[in-house]
């Protein structure tokens, strides 16, 4: 299961993207209240996101947050890395953090890393492939608090 904070930094850039393609900032009172995110977390996660270079901010009266990059050019997997770290059930199949697990014989004969090496390798997939613009490419899918043009402030 991915965390409330994961869905919450997700839920944020699938917004962002929109109010991209309207060439718009969103402020985080205006993030946080159409869906529904605790300020004060929001304000965490976007700092995490715009840290690793997803999201940039500008002050002022047209200021907020908006992507860095087009939605189309960042995936599920990279915002997930970012917000809960490696994406592996397992210690021993992580990519980026590596660690034997401390009960195991040996990891080729292990049948249980055998089995989630598939797992974790067909979780990457489609986390690596499926971009926010994915996500938001059938408008008629969305939410109704979430369609329509994002709004200035």
């Amino acid at each position: 299961m991915i965390s409330q904070k994961a869905k919450y930094a997700l839920r944020a850039m699938v917004l962002l993207a929109r109010a991209h393609a309207e060439d718009e900032a969103l402020i985080i009172a205006d993030i946080s209240e159409r869906q529904n995110i605790p300020k004060k977390f929001l304000e965490q996660i976007l700092l995490d996101l715009k840290r690793h270079g997803l999201l940039d901010s500008r002050r002022g009266k047209n200021g907020g947050y908006m992507l860095l990059r087009p939605a189309d050019q960042i995936t599920f997997g990279e915002v997930l890395r970012i917000i809960e770290g490696p994406i592996a059930p397992l210690p021993c199949l992580s990519k980026m953090a590596y660690r034997k697990c401390e009960d195991c014989d040996g990891e080729k004969s292990c049948e249980i890393r055998r089995v989630f090496a598939e797992v974790a390798d067909a979780t990457r997939a489609v986390l690596d492939k499926t971009t926010i613009a994915d996500a938001i490419a059938d408008e008629r899918l969305a939410p109704a608090n979430l369609r329509g043009k994002a709004r200035r402030r």
